[in-house]
C-alpha cells in the first residue's frame, strides 16, 4: 500500500472591500506614503466593515468558495481548523461558528493560535488527520481580522496589518504529492518583543486595560525584523536540505508576507529569484495567519501538478517554520476567481 499524503485540492480567499490607503493612514498618525512603501512594501490593506462582523464572516467566502471548486457539499467536509489570533469570542471556537454558518453539519472543527505562522501549524495538523486514514476532507484557513487589535494611533503597527482570509481543502493522495515534510518552531522568550497586553487570563480587561490601550498589539519592530529573517529563512534551507533539494528544485516559494524587506532577505538565503516568490503584500499588507493561503490564492492559476512549493513563516510569540509541498494539480482548472 502506497503511503497516504495530504494533497492541497483547492484553494479559496477573501478580502474586505474596503480600501485602507497609505494616503489615508497619513491622516491619522505621523507618516507618509513613500516611508510606507519604502519600509514595508505596502501600498494598500483591507479592512472588514460593520457592525457585529468578525473573523468567522472572513472564512465563510472562502470555505464556501473551495466547495464550489471541488463540487462538494459543506456537509462532506470532515474538520475545519482555522488559524486565527482573532477569534470570534474567547470562546467557542471560530471554526465552530463557520461549521454552523456554512452547514457543514458532519464536521467537527478548532482553532489554532500561533500568530503568523497559524496556518503552517494548521496545515500540517490537518495532513495528520488525513494520514491517518480516518478523514477524507480536511478544511484549513488562515484567517485575522487584525483591525479588531490594531491602534490606529500607533504608527509602528497600523501601517502593516490588514483584514483577510485564505484556505485550503487536504485530500488523501498516494501518488507523492502533497505534504511532504514540515518543521515547526516556537520560542515564548520571543512574547516580550511581539504581544498584546491585556485580554488573556493574566491581565482580564479592566477599564484601567482599555484606558492604557493594553488591548491591541505591541510590537518591536527591530527585533521582529532580526529574528523574522534568521528563522524563516533557516527553517526554509533545513527542509531543503533534509529533502536534497536546491534552489533550483523549488518552483515557488510562498513567504509570510510581513515586510518586503523580511521577503526579500528570506528569498535572498535560499537562493530563490525574485520570479518565484509570490508576493501580494503591496494589496494587502500583513493579514497574519491569512498571508500564506491568500498568496496560494493570488497565484492559483500559475500553480502547475508536481511544483515544489516551500512555504515559510515568522509570527509573534516567537513561532516559525516551513512546509514543503508537491502540487497536485494544475491550478488553472479551476480558472479565473
Amino acid at each position: 500500500m502506497n503511503k497516504i499524503t495530504a494533497a492541497i485540492t483547492a484553494v479559496g480567499g477573501y478580502v474586505p472591500d474596503y480600501v485602507l490607503t497609505n494616503q489615508e493612514l497619513e491622516k491619522l498618525v505621523d507618516t507618509t506614503n513613500d516611508w510606507i512603501i519604502t519600509r514595508t512594501g505596502i501600498s494598500e490593506r483591507r479592512i472588514l466593515k460593520g457592525e457585529g462582523k468578525g473573523t468567522s464572516d472572513l472564512c465563510v467566502p472562502v470555505a464556501l468558495e473551495i466547495c464550489k471548486k471541488r463540487g462538494i457539499s459543506p456537509e462532506e467536509i470532515d474538520l475545519l481548523i482555522v488559524a486565527t489570533v482573532t477569534p470570534d469570542m474567547t470562546f467557542p471556537a471560530t471554526a465552530n461558528v463557520v461549521t454552523d454558518k456554512i452547514g457543514a453539519k458532519n464536521a467537527f472543527g478548532f482553532d489554532i493560535s500561533a500568530a503568523c505562522s497559524g496556518f503552517l501549524y494548521a496545515l500540517d495538523t490537518g495532513a495528520r488527520f488525513i494520514e491517518s486514514g480516518r478523514y477524507q476532507k480536511v478544511m484549513v484557513i488562515g484567517a485575522d481580522k487584525m483591525s479588531s487589535i490594531i491602534d490606529y494611533t500607533d504608527r509602528t503597527t497600523c501601517i502593516i496589518f490588514g483584514d483577510g482570509a485564505g484556505g485550503v481543502l487536504l485530500e488523501a493522495n498516494t501518488e507523492g504529492y502533497g505534504l511532504i515534510d514540515s518543521i515547526l518552531k516556537s520560542d515564548g522568550h520571543g512574547r516580550e518583543y511581539l504581544h498584546m497586553k491585556a485580554g488573556g487570563s493574566v491581565k482580564p480587561a479592566t477599564i484601567e486595560s482599555v484606558t492604557a490601550r493594553e488591548h491591541y498589539v505591541y510590537q518591536e519592530g527591530k527585533m521582529v525584523f532580526k529574528y523574522a529573517v534568521s528563522n524563516m529563512a533557516g527553517a526554509a534551507k533545513d527542509i531543503m536540505e533534509r529533502n536534497n533539494l536546491t534552489s533550483a528544485d523549488i518552483s515557488w516559494l510562498v513567504p509570510h508576507q510581513a515586510n518586503k524587506r523580511i521577503i526579500g532577505a528570506t528569498s535572498q538565503y535560499i537562493n530563490v529569484p525574485d520570479e518565484k516568490v509570490m508576493m501580494n503584500i503591496h494589496r494587502y499588507g500583513n493579514t497574519t495567519a491569512g498571508t500564506i493561503p491568500l498568496c496560494l490564492w493570488d497565484y492559483e492559476k500559475f500553480l502547475k501538478k508536481g511544483d515544489n512549493i516551500m512555504m515559510a513563516a515568522f509570527g509573534g510569540g516567537f513561532t516559525w517554520g516551513a512546509n514543503y509541498i508537491r502540487w497536485a494539480y494544475d491550478g488553472d482548472q479551476y480558472g479565473k476567481k
